[in-house]
């Protein structure tokens, strides 16, 4: 076997309550669309979506995925050519700001919560 052609990567997987409305939200506030998904009878979805090639993984949460981080947290970074019509794009879609875009540290950036309690930086590096 060659594996020469494998890319190595890391793709976050988030698991959400209600994940239909998750990708609805997704799509509509990063323009995600949607690559792969796998539903079972009871109506369960593992989906895969890219934004710009930037890839993650999503699905309703079970009993499992509720262990806690051991006080970690988790929080994503979307890297944009435009974070300001981004972030507002978020907004618009039913995102929670958690502080405005701006400028610091060498980084046009903002935070926001999505409607599943999920926490985002909308941003790029200023050269």
């Amino acid at each position: 076997m060659n594996d020469s052609k494998i890319q190595t990567s890391i793709a976050p997987w988030l698991s959400v309550r209600n994940s239909s409305k998750a990708v609805a939200f997704y799509t509509s506030a990063f323009g995600a669309i949607e690559t792969y998904r796998l539903e079972d009878p009871d109506g369960n979805a593992v989906v895969k979506l890219s934004i710009n090639g930037a890839e993650f993984w999503l699905s309703d949460s079970s009993v499992e995925d509720s262990i806690p981080l051991g006080g970690n947290t988790v929080r994503m970074i979307l890297t944009v050519t435009d974070p300001d019509a981004i972030f507002a794009k978020a907004v618009q879609a039913g995102a929670k700001e958690i502080f405005p875009v701006t400028e610091e540290y060498g980084w046009r950036l903002g935070r926001l919560e999505d409607p599943f309690g999920l926490h985002w930086e909308i941003g790029k590096q200023i050269e």
